[in-house]
């Protein structure tokens, strides 16, 4: 009889949480078309110095033509042009690793702007699957804790004029911006150390290291998944980043993601889409703060006399 009650409560939770991921979807539709306008404008964007700035979404864009195109040039502040894509008044920085450049790579089918808005789109998409890992990876903490850190992975409510629902997922709309995407990453190998497939966790982990920031502030987590297979899935993490990132051997490249770092990238703040991965990681770690302390408590075993 508990068994049957137990068993009907947990399929009114599913419907109560789809429901939920449902209305927040929702939400989010309209604050992705409100701010679609904001990716055909020129604007200066959440820079407070008012100078009018290309979506940052022009730096992928870019930095995956250059690959191909003049690959020592990837990290080249400003147009270069050569025949590279001409992109008003000038194509943002690029601040991540290369590999994400790879990964790009397919919307060089398309022009810029049509590129920028099936980024978004394909983005939007993961949304609903971030929620099913989401789900998965929480649903022994209860309905509520469960919603709660979906709320924050997908839609982080700052409603404000002319800014839909949140004001975050406006910014990274409309600049197209790929925190959804490093965001779907993480959780995906999240999902897969937790169901015993450390290799695949690994792959994913080094998939969404192309901004180191957030791979570091995952690796707590990414260990606590792992813990029962951490040596697989470290390894398969390693030998990913490393062959996925192979074109940093090219004469020049190198150079110029280290001086990219040390010129821009370690005083990069974190902008207001920025918030979308770096709250999620944290409130995963606070509801999951017991299992985290055991999974990193690497100190030696006590002897027994």
């Amino acid at each position: 009889m508990v068994e049957f009650i137990m068993a009907g409560y947990s399929r009114l939770g599913k419907r109560l949480f789809v429901v939920g991921v449902a209305v927040l979807l929702a939400l989010n539709v309209y604050t992705f078309f409100v701010a679609y306008p904001e990716t055909y404008t020129l604007t200066p964007g959440i820079n407070t110095s008012g100078s009018v700035l290309a979506k940052d979404f022009s730096a992928y864009y870019v930095s995956a033509w250059r690959l191909w195109n003049n690959p020592a040039q990837i990290y080249t502040v400003g147009a270069i042009g050569g025949g590279e894509p001409y992109i008003q008044p000038h194509p943002q920085t690029y601040k991540y690793l290369p590999s994400f450049s790879l990964m790009l790579s397919p919307l060089l089918l398309l022009d810029y702007q049509q590129a920028l808005i099936v980024f978004d789109v394909f983005q939007f998409l993961l949304l609903p699957i971030m929620a099913f890992l989401l789900y998965h990876l929480l649903e022994k903490k209860g309905l509520v804790a469960t919603f709660v850190v979906t709320i924050i992975a997908l839609l982080l409510p700052s409603p404000a004029p002319n800014k839909g629902f949140s004001v975050i997922y406006y910014w990274q709309w409309g600049e197209g911006q790929a925190k959804v995407l490093i965001t779907f990453l993480l959780l995906l190998s999240f999902y897969f150390g937790s169901r015993g497939k450390p290799y695949l966790s690994g792959i994913a982990l080094a998939l969404g290291f192309f901004d180191p920031r957030f791979g570091l502030l995952a690796l707590p987590l990414f260990v606590m998944y792992n813990r029962r297979s951490l040596k697989a899935a470290a390894l398969s993490a390693v030998v990913t980043l490393v062959v996925s990132n192979l074109m940093l051997l090219y004469p020049g490249l190198a150079l110029g993601f280290f001086g990219m770092v040390w010129a821009s990238g370690v005083t990069t703040p974190l902008y207001y889409y920025a918030f979308i991965p770096f709250f999620t990681l944290i409130s995963l770690m606070v509801i999951n703060y017991r299992e985290l302390a055991e999974a990193l408590d690497f100190r030696a075993p006590k002897r027994k006399f």
